[in-house]
């Protein structure tokens, strides 16, 4: 008997690991990179006359079936279109299975599409950095691919995730004739247009590290503690020796400096809490929460174990001998954290127009430093960084805050370890607007591609998605499509 199970669990096993190969094969595409003279303003005839700019976009005809399969179109976000080309896989699986073209745009004023090259973000040229004007350049390159494909009755699907999900999201709201249907992963729709409870992102930054163990929590806590009653006491050189900061501390701005820094690390572990090794927006190991939670809790001393916990993020590699706080986290617009260099400061100044970011940390419903980042505080910032002033109410206005029910063929997905899911939707709003939950997920991890460490929840979530995403294409061919 016993030999009986031993041969069948060793089949078994044999089994399991052959569909894995077949399950979890990512498919390779071969994307060329072409640019696109793309309109630099859509909409006003004066300012620009027919100036163009280079747009950047991947395209793939790898899986491509033409007149059979439909165009699945990226819409990118906030940084170069490769890193989100690399980071989402499940497209191209399942543009394998459904014959599809691929495209991955990138949005201007990122990565190589700069309107004004290196004076881009210069006043007087980063007026139109706008998330109208990049669905327009969507809305535009799509019609023109689409001609030069000679393809003009392919359905076109468009995919995002987090940023690029709200534009997926908008694109198929603004543009309806032109894409028949949207994934928007991990999209903050509601948050961003200024709707809910400025507490709940860092709130839920800590659940996720609340969920993983208390005490993880608590560790956290005291370490913030001691840095503030060290500051207090201004002792900034046993804050700054234990933290490892590169430059001593001297003042509590910088100590605040330290606070936002530290902050960064937690919602960027937060965020990408996956169940396997990634270099998404860092390099970061497997199960990053459970890592970071086990250092600080086997360290003695509540500094340095908060030292090695945000280490996760900023020295993933092992060898980065101190922090220089100043110039591996910049203040912006976004509390979340905008990142470094140019992209951050296109992001910086979207953030200081339409999209509202104003989240605050309190220490009462999360585990960090009180810190407040209130409508007049960027009002003042914004102004001051860049002579504008936000519009609040704005995407409440021009796309539907959450009244979106007029909408249709958009899917929300979202994970329930991301602490942006609480901004998005959570729940279906009609029969083709259609909420779906990755449980043990984290931040548009359905986009990503297959592996064998993701909980069934992704799976499934795929699963639907491939299915509805099929419907959809199958109903645009018949003229069906709503």
């Amino acid at each position: 008997m016993e030999t009986r199970l031993a041969v069948w669990f060793a089949l078994l096993l044999l089994s399991l690991a052959g569909r894995a190969r077949t399950v979890y094969r990512t498919p390779q595409p071969d994307f060329e990179e072409k640019y696109f003279e793309q309109w630099l303003d859509h909409f006003n005839f004066e300012s620009y006359g027919n100036r163009t700019f280079a747009q950047r976009y991947l395209i793939t005809d790898k899986f491509w079936k033409k007149g059979v399969g439909p165009i699945f179109f990226y819409t990118g976000n906030e940084g170069d279109i490769w890193d989100f080309a690399q980071n989402s896989g499940f497209i191209l699986e399942l543009a394998e299975q459904q014959n599809a073209l691929v495209v991955f745009a990138e949005h201007r004023y990122y990565g190589k599409s700069l309107p004004f090259g290196a004076a881009s973000l210069q006043k007087g040229h980063i007026g139109l950095l706008s998330m109208e004007q990049a669905l327009a350049d969507y809305a535009v390159l799509i019609m023109e691919l689409k001609k030069q494909c000679g393809t003009r009755d392919s359905p076109v699907i468009a995919f995002g995730g987090s940023y690029g999900g709200m534009l997926s999201a908008y694109l198929r709201m603004r543009y309806p004739h032109v894409v028949a249907g949207a994934l928007a992963a991990s999209a903050p729709v509601l948050s961003v247009a200024g709707l809910g409870d400025a507490n709940q992102f860092f709130r839920d930054v800590t659940a996720d590290f609340q969920n993983y163990s208390p005490y993880c929590v608590k560790a956290v806590q005291e370490a913030f503690w001691q840095i503030k009653d060290a500051c207090l006491a201004g002792a900034y050189e046993t804050i700054s020796s234990k933290m490892s900061i590169c430059e001593k501390l001297s003042s509590k701005e910088d100590v605040y400096q330290l606070f936002e820094f530290a902050r960064n690390a937690f919602t960027m572990i937060a965020m990408m809490d996956y169940p396997y090794k990634t270099d998404f927006m860092g390099h970061l190991p497997a199960n990053p929460v459970k890592v970071g939670c086990e250092l600080i809790l086997a360290n003695q001393d509540r500094l340095r174990g908060l030292a090695a916990l945000i280490g996760v993020f900023y020295n993933s590699t092992g060898q980065v001998p101190c922090f220089d706080i100043y110039k591996l986290y910049q203040k912006c617009a976004d509390p979340t954290g905008c990142g470094t260099g140019s992209d951050a400061q296109a992001w910086d100044y979207q953030a200081c127009t339409e999209i509202n970011l104003t989240f605050n940390s309190n220490n009462a419903t999360d585990m960090f430093p009180e810190i407040p980042f209130t409508d007049a505080a960027r009002e003042q910032y914004c102004f001051n960084k860049w002579a504008v002033h936000p519009r609040p109410l704005w995407l409440q206005t021009h796309f539907w805050g959450s009244d979106l029910a007029a909408a249709s063929n958009i899917i929300f997905s979202n994970g329930d370890l991301d602490p942006w899911a609480g901004g998005g939707i959570g729940k279906n709003l009609s029969a083709s607007l259609i909420a779906i939950t990755v449980k043990g997920g984290a931040h548009h991890l359905d986009l990503r591609a297959s592996n064998p460490a993701d909980p069934p929840s992704a799976r499934e979530a795929r699963r639907q998605e491939a299915s509805i995403i099929r419907d959809w294409v199958r109903l645009a061919k018949e003229g069906l499509g709503s």
